[in-house]
């Protein structure tokens, strides 16, 4: 059964549902582990007006969250990695 979402409420972009994939293939995640996957507004100074923040919450124990001053549609691959695994992009 195809659901349709309520008025007003857009469905996730497919680049998060892309960068979703790519965190969990990263992170060798279980389908018992979420992973959320937001843009909000950076107010900052010398920051993009919207980052991404990602969280992976695991049914047992810790969460994890991280944050990328960068629009969703601007994280590569090899960023996102950096971030998860704590490596420096190349």
């Amino acid at each position: 059964m195809y659901l349709q979402p309520r008025p007003g409420i857009a469905w996730p972009s497919p680049r998060l549902r892309e960068l979703n994939d790519a965190v969990r293939a990263l992170l060798g995640l279980d389908d018992d582990t979420a992973v959320i996957i937001r843009q909000l507004s950076c107010g900052q100074a010398g920051h993009p007006p919207r980052e991404t923040v990602v969280a992976v919450l695991p049914m047992e124990g810790e969460p994890h969250r991280w944050v990328l001053h960068r629009p969703a549609e601007q994280i590569t691959e090899r960023e996102l990695r950096a971030a998860l695994l704590g490596h420096e992009p190349r």
